[in-house]
C-alpha cells in the first residue's frame, strides 16, 4: 500500500478515544452500582465509577490543551 493512503493516528486521536472509552466505563459502572443492591459489590462499582471519572477528567483536560495549544498538548505533571 502506498504511503499516501495511510491514515495517521495522532496522540490527540488516542486521547480522544481513551476519553470516550473512559466515559463509557463511568456510565457502565454507575449503572452496575444502581442495578446491584448487595454490598460490597454495589460500593465497589460506585468507587470504580468515581475513579474512572477522574481518569476521564484528566483526559478531557488534555484534550482541551490540544485544542488550545494548536496541536501539541503541554507536558502534564501528575
Amino acid at each position: 500500500m502506498e504511503q499516501k493512503h495511510r491514515i495517521r493516528i495522532t496522540p490527540r486521536d488516542r486521547v480522544f478515544q481513551a476519553w470516550e472509552d473512559s466515559m463509557e466505563l463511568v456510565r457502565n459502572y454507575e449503572s452496575y452500582a444502581k442495578e446491584i443492591r448487595e454490598e460490597p459489590v454495589s460500593g465497589m462499582f460506585r468507587q470504580f465509577a468515581e475513579d474512572e471519572g477522574q481518569h476521564a477528567a484528566r483526559l478531557l483536560e488534555t484534550l482541551h490543551q490540544y485544542e488550545n495549544g494548536a496541536g501539541n498538548a503541554p507536558h502534564q505533571e501528575h
